[in-house]
C-alpha cells in the first residue's frame, strides 16, 4: 500500500511540474468573455461522448487531479450519470500544495477523499449560474462560498476560476488555480 501511495506522490510531483503554455486558461480569444461569464451555449469546449474524467484527461493539465482521484477511488463515481460539477485543480494548483503536505494527503485516502468531494458539486451548473450564487453544497457536505472580483469568479477568498463551461456527457468542469480545502469540523 505504501509503495502505491509513494509512487501515487511520485506521479503527482511529476504531473504537477506541467508547461504553462498547455494550460487550457492560456487560449485566449480578445473576444472572449471574463472566465464565468462565459455563457453555456458557448462552452469553452465541448466533448461529445466522453465524460468528467475522460474530459480531464483529454483536456492535458489535470493528471494530477486524475491520478488523486484514482488514489481515492473515485473515478468510477465520476463516470456515472451525473451530472456533476468539478471545480477542478489544474496541475499547477496541485504544485502550489508542499510536497511533503501532498505526500501527507495522498497517505491518507479518507482526506484525500474528503478534498476531492469538497471539488464536486452534486448536478450541472453553468458558468451563467455560478457567477450569480454566493455559495455552494458540495458532496463533501461543506459549501464553497463564491465571489465575483473583476469578472472572475473566485472560490473561498483564494482560488479562482481560469476557464469555465469544459463540457462532459455527465457535467461540466470548471478549471480553477489552487486546490480548495474542506472546513474542519
Amino acid at each position: 500500500m505504501m509503495r502505491t501511495v509513494a509512487a501515487a506522490a511520485l506521479f503527482l510531483l511529476g504531473a504537477c511540474g506541467g508547461n504553462p503554455k498547455d494550460e487550457l486558461a492560456t487560449k485566449s480569444d480578445s473576444n472572449a468573455a471574463p472566465a464565468m461569464a462565459r455563457s453555456t451555449a458557448e462552452p469553452a469546449m465541448a466533448v461529445v461522448g466522453k465524460d468528467i474524467i475522460e474530459t480531464a484527461t483529454e483536456a492535458g493539465n489535470f493528471g494530477a487531479l486524475v491520478q488523486a482521484l484514482t488514489v481515492a477511488g473515485l473515478v468510477e463515481t465520476l463516470k456515472k450519470t451525473g451530472p456533476f460539477t468539478v471545480l477542478a485543480p489544474n496541475n499547477e494548483a496541485f504544485a502550489k500544495i508542499p510536497p511533503k503536505d501532498l505526500e501527507a494527503l495522498l497517505a491518507d485516502k479518507e482526506q484525500l477523499t474528503k478534498v476531492l468531494k469538497y471539488h464536486v458539486i452534486a448536478g450541472n451548473v453553468p458558468s451563467s449560474q455560478v457567477a450569480t450564487m454566493k455559495d455552494v453544497r458540495t458532496l463533501e457536505g461543506g459549501e464553497v462560498t463564491m465571489t465575483v472580483t473583476d469578472g472572475k469568479v473566485v472560490l473561498n477568498g483564494n482560488s479562482t476560476v481560469t476557464l469555465a463551461d469544459l463540457q462532459a456527457s455527465n457535467g461540466v468542469i470548471h478549471v480553477i488555480n489552487t486546490v480548495l480545502m474542506p472546513p474542519k469540523r
